[in-house]
């Protein structure tokens, strides 16, 4: 029987060992991935460069020089709202990724930490690692994971500066100011620069709208505004010039004025139409009902005083006196008032009775001469009293 040199059989029985222990860490291995702690909440800024963190052991494993398993790694990316997105894998020796990402070390490692660059708003979101070990048979001897929080924070874009109102001295007017885009959302500061130097707080500064209120301007107050949004992250600004000039009539005022003076001139032009209308309907209707001016006055007979009766209908209706039975006297004296009116005299010796001038109205009826044929004059002397005779115009009034 052969006998082994004492070295040599010392070093074979540490092979033996060696190669049994590495056998029956591999039965026993279990994966288990690792994040720093206190960094599962991660924040960068857009357009700058971030590492999620990540790594893995075997859980019972003595050491290892050399990753002897078969590994698959896989990231996603999971956001409100939409599907889980797959950005890394690592897949039997193969790497695949989205743009702007990629693993810090190379495969096979177990530290597999994922390297964003160039970074977006729309990268936020949860990042989970996945991690699948297998030995060399093929055999899957366990899996772990773990999830991180990206937030990607934006800087202010430039504000735009705005003017709300009439700068004059007396009035009041709003500055405002807004960033289109920022997040978190920004806050704003309205000052104004040497040599006028000031800084503006609440009431006169809503901070989160980015209004500042100015009120009874006076010419002081003109001059450069700064407004300056601001986050956690960065900060813009812009400026407004403001101007306070002396209060004057614009032209919108001129027009309201013309406008209300040509209302009240044409009102006033409409009223004395109408005027002028009603009055000149008046005057064609009142000929018809008053008596002419211009007619000619009926003649008037002579009759004896107290001897004369006339009917309700302004006719004569009959006249008796004992005194006209009297012949005449004598001839009418010249001085005789009545000889001169146009009345016609009753005479004895006129063969036909006479009548009464032509009117405007129908003809009147003859009337027949006193019995015994008395003269004017006979019956001026006796005592009577002329009677006037009404008679009718073309409108059918009484003259």
């Amino acid at each position: 029987m052969m006998s082994l040199p004492g070295s040599s059989a010392s070093n074979l029985l540490r092979v033996l060992f060696l190669g049994l222990s590495t056998l029956a860490t591999a039965a026993r291995a279990q994966p288990e991935l690792h994040v720093p702690a206190g960094l599962t909440r991660l924040q960068a800024v857009e357009g700058a460069e971030v590492v999620l963190p990540a790594w893995y052991t075997l859980r019972g494993e003595v050491s290892s020089a050399q990753p002897w398993e078969v590994l698959t790694v896989q990231w996603f990316l999971k956001q409100e709202r939409k599907e889980l997105n797959q950005v890394l894998s690592y897949i039997g020796g193969t790497v695949s990724s989205q743009p702007r990402v990629s693993l810090v070390y190379s495969m096979p490692s177990r530290n597999v930490s994922l390297r964003l660059q160039g970074l977006q708003e729309k990268d936020s979101g949860s990042y989970s690692c996945s991690v699948n070990v297998q030995d060399s048979q093929g055999l899957s001897r366990g899996y772990s994971s773990k999830t991180l929080e990206l937030n990607v924070l934006v800087p202010p874009a430039p504000p735009s500066c705005h003017l709300l109102g009439a700068p004059h001295v007396g009035t009041n007017v709003t500055l405002s100011c807004q960033s289109p885009r920022s997040k978190p959302a920004a806050q704003y500061q309205w000052e104004r620069p040497p040599p006028s130097a000031q800084v503006f707080f609440a009431p006169v500064l809503d901070a989160i709208r980015g209004s500042l209120s100015l009120k009874n301007l006076s010419t002081s107050m003109s001059g450069v505004y700064i407004c300056k949004a601001h986050n956690e992250v960065g900060s813009a600004q812009c400026n407004l010039t403001l101007e306070v000039s002396a209060r004057s009539i614009g032209p919108g005022a001129s027009v309201v004025a013309g406008a209300v003076m040509g209302t009240l001139i044409g009102l006033g032009l409409l009223a004395g139409l109408v005027l002028l209308y009603q009055h000149r309907g008046k005057a064609v209707e009142e000929p018809a009902n008053n008596i002419k001016e211009d007619a000619t006055a009926p003649r008037t007979l002579l009759w004896p005083k107290g001897s004369d009766t006339l009917s309700k209908n302004g006719t004569l209706s009959s006249v008796t006196s004992a005194r006209a039975l009297r012949p005449p006297q004598g001839p009418p004296k010249p001085g005789n008032t009545y000889a001169s009116t146009p009345t016609p005299s009753l005479t004895s010796r006129a063969g036909s009775s006479p009548r009464l001038p032509w009117t405007d109205g129908p003809p009147s009826q003859p009337i027949s001469p006193s019995p015994g044929g008395i003269s004017s004059s006979a019956l001026s002397r006796m005592g009577a009293i002329p009677v006037m005779v009404p008679t009718q115009n073309h409108a059918g009034s009484l003259v």
